[in-house]
């Protein structure tokens, strides 16, 4: 064998190890777009099971007890919310990712914030307010009042989940969605 066909040989081999990187990076970048153009995220964050979900249409008016999709507003409050480290990077308004969170609240209903979330007069499980977050930071709950037409009031059963009792009722227009679980588990 003389050392022109050995190099021949390797690059040949090189060329086809950089070949299979390709395609198989090309099947990853064609499934992952397939799925966001699905509509299915991944949810990394422990205010809903962990997991891969599928964001279904909303072919009728949002209603109370409706689990969503929904971006937040690109408001002072959520860049602050970005700042600290609450939302994550995404495809919404603002560079952040939508959120999981449960409607409580539609327009015209009155919402209280005090040591819990009451909605109507009618305390919401799980909704205790903290008044620190998990590094110590004050948090300030939003003022209590009538969530207005075109806005809903949002809220997640998890301790420490940042929701409407601090940034108070966002845009109904900014939900992507139902939110359906397709493969999650609950850590």
């Amino acid at each position: 064998m003389t050392a022109g066909a050995g190099t021949r040989q390797a690059m040949t081999a090189q060329q086809r190890a950089t070949g299979i990187i390709l395609v198989i990076a090309l099947v990853a970048i064609l499934a992952i777009g397939t799925a966001l153009a699905g509509g299915y995220r991944v949810n990394l964050t422990p205010s809903e099971p962990r997991g891969l979900w599928r964001i279904v249409p909303l072919d009728r008016p949002v209603a109370v007890n409706d689990l969503v999709f929904i971006c937040p507003p690109a408001t002072a409050e959520m860049r602050e919310a970005r700042a600290r480290g609450y939302l994550r990077s995404g495809f919404c308004p603002g560079g952040v990712a939508p959120l999981i969170k449960t409607v409580i609240a539609v327009a015209g209903q009155h919402t209280e914030i005090g040591a819990s979330v009451s909605v109507d007069e009618q305390v919401i499980s799980s909704s205790s307010f903290a008044s620190r977050d998990g590094k110590g930071r004050p948090l300030a709950p939003f003022p209590s009042g009538i969530v207005p037409p075109g806005y809903v009031f949002l809220h997640a059963s998890f301790p420490g989940s940042y929701d409407s009792r601090y940034f108070g009722p966002v845009p109904a227009s900014g939900i992507l969605g139902l939110a359906q679980e397709v493969l999650t588990y609950a850590p």
